[in-house]
């Protein structure tokens, strides 16, 4: 039987990478494997736990056939390696950090995936954005206004969505997204 191919998308500033570091071990026991992208920025760059590379050996690597997903966002090139089909293949759970604007792509390659939502209500994200010091406060209100549109549910297969609220404490968001691959262990073939 094949794996699940959990899809986690969210805002900047919700917790994404907080969550799926705290989820690798736990994850782990469950037999399931957590991805690292491939992304055109450097390895130096603070955020997530990537494979940074140049724009040139992302494109060879997408030609070549590594990326079971990739796509184009915030002026990056993301990469997902194609690995993750042998895992499903042999029925793991797989947790990566997809794109909302990618969603519709990935629920045609992988029908079955589980799209995972994290939310966070508007006065976290504020202070989380604002204590990480990347943004203007203008680019702060803008990410806030994106956060708000794609909170109210205009997303491809938005009726397969989980929403999993990350406004609290960060084991509270694991043991939820725990449960929720649990509760969806089986995926749907239609």
């Amino acid at each position: 039987m094949d794996g699940r191919l959990i899809y986690l998308m969210g805002p900047s500033g919700s917790g994404k990478d907080s969550l799926i570091e705290a989820a690798r071990e736990p994850l782990r026991s469950m037999n399931g494997e957590v991805v690292r992208r491939v992304i055109t920025r450097s390895a130096e760059s603070v955020g997530e736990d990537a494979i940074g590379v140049s724009r040139e050996d992302f494109q060879r690597r997408k030609e070549e056939g590594e990326f079971a997903l990739s796509w184009h966002a915030n002026g990056l090139d993301y990469g997902i390696p194609i690995q993750i089909d042998q895992w499903l293949k042999d029925g793991r759970p797989v947790l990566i950090n997809g794109s909302r604007g990618h969603l519709a792509e990935a629920l045609h390659r992988y029908p079955a995936l589980l799209p995972v939502l994290l939310t966070v209500k508007d006065e976290v994200l504020r202070e989380r954005l604002v204590r990480r010091g990347r943004e203007s406060l203008a680019e702060i209100e803008a990410r806030l206004s994106r956060n708000r549109q794609f909170t109210a549910g205009d997303l491809p297969g938005d009726r397969q969505i989980q929403r999993l609220d990350n406004s609290g404490e960060l084991a509270v968001t694991v043991a939820h997204l725990l449960n929720l691959l649990k509760l969806n262990a089986e995926p749907d073939q239609t």
